[in-house]
This record gives structure tokens, C-alpha cells and sequence, in this order.
């Protein structure tokens, strides 16, 4: 009979963790751009196979800028696909390509209510996708449920937006961050995480790609080869009854 594990070996699994210790991840984690964050994430970046859940007290902080850097890494060195599902705005290609992501790897899928919901859990189901950015203003406990199921059983980075006055409802997603600011200044707190809240927002630096247009504006995106940089291309998606 083989012997009962120490409870030193069972403290050791990437799994288990203490609430008063910074949870280690089952994978590492895709750099934020930006280091101070890194430090208060466990795997040290953006958590892949977890739903991140972000919620801004207003579109236009600067929401955007803090995904590019980890955007932009995946569709140009790990050569992903980057899907976003129900933008409130047009994104603003310039933008997006300044920062450095690869516009060929970039699809914008036009849905809303359960319909958003359903694209976002297809996209995770798909090979190939490196990350999910989705906007789901009215979405349900019940939903959000489904989406961090979906999102474990992948490698994906599956990013949530919702509004701020949701920051008091439960919520299934490992790791919820507040996001405040104006101009070059963004104001995060980690509302949670696998490891405890953060008390102190980090106040981080913000590079907006364009002075005259933040990378959510009025001008889309074109698919690769299939329309102008000034066209807008968007995917209806529906599910199917």
C-alpha cells in the first residue's frame, strides 16, 4: 500500500493554494506588457483557460491598452487568432496595428445577448484561437459559468468586459479587475484573484496607440485580403435553433 501524501506534497500542487499566498497557475501566463501587474498575477501574466473579467467604469479609460501588448504578442509571435465579439464601438485598425497586432489574425464577430455569449464558447472551442475579447454588458451568472468551463478546456485567453456596477454581483471568473482612469493613466484593482483581493490599485502607464483615436473608434478592421482598411468587416453570428 503506497503511503498517504504529505501534507507538504499536497500544499505543493499547482492546483491548491492558500488564501493568504499568491496562487501558482497551471500554466504560465501571457505578459500584461506591463511588469507591476505581471507581479500580482499568479503565472505571471494574463491567466490562459480562465475567464478574466474587466470592468471598467466607463468605455475609453484605457480598457484597450492594457489587452494590447498581450494581443499583439499573440497574433504576431505565437501566430493566433484574436476574435472580438460584440465591440460597443468599431475598433480602430491604425490603432491596433500600431500596437503591433497582426490585423491578418484579427476577427470581429457582430452578435449581442445570448447569441455574443454562444460565439465566445464556439471561439474557445476553435483551434487556433489565442484570445477571446468580449463585451457582455447583461451576461448572467449562469453564462459566465459556461464561459470559464469553456475557457479551462483550452489554452485561450478569454477576456470580459462588463460594466463597473457588476463588481458586486458573484461571479465564477478566477480574476475580476476594476479599471479607473483618464489620459495616460490607468488605475487597476484586483477585485480577485487566486490568492486574495489587492487593497492598493496599481496605477499603471498607459501607451494609447493613436493621439487621435483610441483603438475602439469609428472605423473597423478589415478581414485580410477582403476589403479596405476603412471598410468595416464584421461576422453575424447566430445560433443555430
Amino acid at each position: 500500500m503506497s503511503a498517504l501524501p504529505k501534507l507538504a506534497q499536497i500544499l505543493d500542487r499547482p492546483d491548491v493554494w492558500r488564501a493568504s499566498s499568491l496562487a501558482r497557475a497551471p500554466l504560465p501566463g501571457v505578459p500584461t506588457g506591463f511588469a507591476e501587474l505581471d507581479g500580482e498575477l499568479p503565472g505571471g501574466g494574463w491567466p490562459r483557460a480562465c475567464l478574466t473579467e474587466l470592468l471598467p467604469d466607463r468605455y475609453g479609460v484605457g480598457e484597450m491598452s492594457l489587452l494590447l501588448p498581450a494581443l499583439a504578442q499573440l497574433s504576431s509571435s505565437e501566430l493566433a487568432w484574436l476574435v472580438c465579439i460584440a465591440p460597443p464601438h468599431s475598433l480602430y485598425a491604425p490603432a491596433l496595428s500600431q500596437s503591433g497586432i497582426d490585423l491578418t489574425r484579427l476577427l470581429v464577430a457582430s452578435s449581442s445577448g445570448q447569441d455574443a455569449a454562444w460565439a465566445c464558447e464556439r471561439s474557445l472551442a476553435t483551434e487556433g484561437v489565442g484570445a477571446v475579447v468580449a463585451w457582455l454588458p447583461e451576461a448572467q451568472t449562469a453564462s459566465l459559468r459556461r464561459l470559464q468551463l469553456a475557457a479551462e478546456a483550452s489554452r485561450t485567453l478569454l477576456f470580459v468586459f462588463r460594466p463597473r456596477s457588476c463588481a458586486q454581483q458573484p461571479s465564477p471568473a478566477p480574476l475580476r479587475l476594476i479599471l479607473e482612469g483618464e489620459g495616460e493613466q490607468l488605475s487597476v484593482r484586483l477585485l480577485k484573484r487566486r490568492g486574495g483581493a489587492q487593497s492598493v490599485p496599481l496605477t499603471l502607464a498607459i501607451r494609447r496607440p493613436l493621439s487621435t483615436a483610441h483603438a475602439l473608434a469609428c472605423s473597423l478592421p478589415a478581414a485580410p485580403g477582403a476589403r479596405s482598411v476603412s471598410q468595416p468587416v464584421r461576422t453575424e453570428c447566430h445560433r443555430q435553433s
